[in-house]
């Protein structure tokens, strides 16, 4: 008798990468198959919200900071990279304070830091904000990317087109939310979640628990990362990130608009707020033709399935942000094959 296949899906792009890298998908049943989400910040990042870092990075008397892996993403008319190259003082930073210590040295600049993460990022932005508030830095801007990941997991859990039966959690953002927030994915539309770690021993035993639940048709959180996550996970980052942020409506490539599902500044630390410092028009987004990020981004398409892919996206070469990451599913794909 042919068993039901089962579609699980990982959303974070450390997970990614780990399943790509060990060969984990070769292991497994036919009947089982991993397919990628979202969970890689930087892919879901929008082109407009490239352009506007581009656009205000352009600015006279502006120093752009940003993480490494924003540098290489396409926007619709060029990347921080191109903006660097034109002229424009843009620096990689590995931390939000190391922006902040720029902007304490450059009183004379108006220094921007370009945040892009989820809830494992966003804290120690707020955490920074608070300090520049403290320290009464009046030259420090936040340009809020940021992104909650509960909203999307919500979205992809209703979603008829995706059809997912579990999902493998992420344990870095689960170190700081907790198991809770996913309780609403598991016992609303009958998903089962397990957080696990990033050893092949983590994800295996994780993949092992969800496909038990789905059999069983049992829809509950696991927490398979106890070593790391609590059920209430960091309350003093949540209390910190609850203080300096508030959510909004946030756009999300390949998805398109989720409410709740983004970060902006409270109205107490506007002053940090770069979208209210610059008022810059941004064009209007224009996917590169052939490039399928979008659909990678929500599991309904393979790497393999573009055209692009391997061709004329390549590492070197990327076309779509699912390639310049370091945890994108094109680069995993790239680098250790489907």
């Amino acid at each position: 008798m042919k068993k039901k296949k089962i579609r699980l899906m990982e959303v974070c792009g450390t997970h990614t990468m780990a399943i790509a890298r060990s060969g984990i998908k070769k292991l497994l049943p036919r009947e089982i198959e991993l397919i990628s989400g979202p969970g890689c910040p930087v892919c879901v990042t929008p082109q407009s919200d490239i352009d506007r870092a581009v656009k205000i990075a352009g600015t006279k008397d502006v120093i752009m900071a940003t993480f490494g892996d924003m540098m290489r993403v396409p926007g619709t008319g060029g990347s921080l990279e191109g903006a660097k190259r034109d002229g424009a003082d843009v620096r990689i930073v590995y931390s939000c304070t190391d922006a902040l210590k720029i902007a304490e040295d450059n009183p004379l600049k108006k220094v921007v830091f370009m945040g892009v993460g989820f809830e494992t990022t966003s804290p120690t932005v707020a955490s920074t904000v608070l300090e520049a508030e403290k320290r009464k830095v009046r030259n420090f801007f936040i340009l809020s990317n940021f992104k909650v990941l509960f909203p999307a997991l919500e979205a992809l859990a209703s979603s008829k087109r995706i059809k997912v039966d579990g999902f493998i959690c992420p344990g870095h953002v689960s170190v700081i939310t907790g198991s809770v927030p996913y309780e609403c994915v598991a016992k609303r539309y009958g998903k089962p979640c397990v957080i696990t770690g990033f050893d092949d021993s983590d994800i295996i035993n994780g993949i092992k628990r969800l496909v038990d639940q789905v059999r069983a048709h049992s829809s509950k959180v696991e927490i398979e990362y106890k070593r790391a996550v609590a059920k209430g996970g960091n309350v003093k980052a949540k209390k910190v990130l609850e203080k300096a942020f508030e959510a909004r409506s946030s756009h999300w490539r390949g998805i398109g608009e989720i409410a709740k599902s983004g970060l902006k500044l409270k109205k107490e630390y506007e002053r940090f707020d770069a979208e209210k410092e610059f008022k810059v028009k941004v064009p209007k987004p224009a996917v590169p033709k052939g490039c399928v990020c979008g659909a990678v981004l929500q599991g309904i398409k393979s790497p393999k399935n573009c055209v692009l892919f391997g061709k004329k996206c390549t590492p070197q070469t990327p076309v779509g942000p699912c390639m310049v990451s370091s945890e994108g599913t094109c680069a995993a794909y790239y680098k250790y094959g489907g």
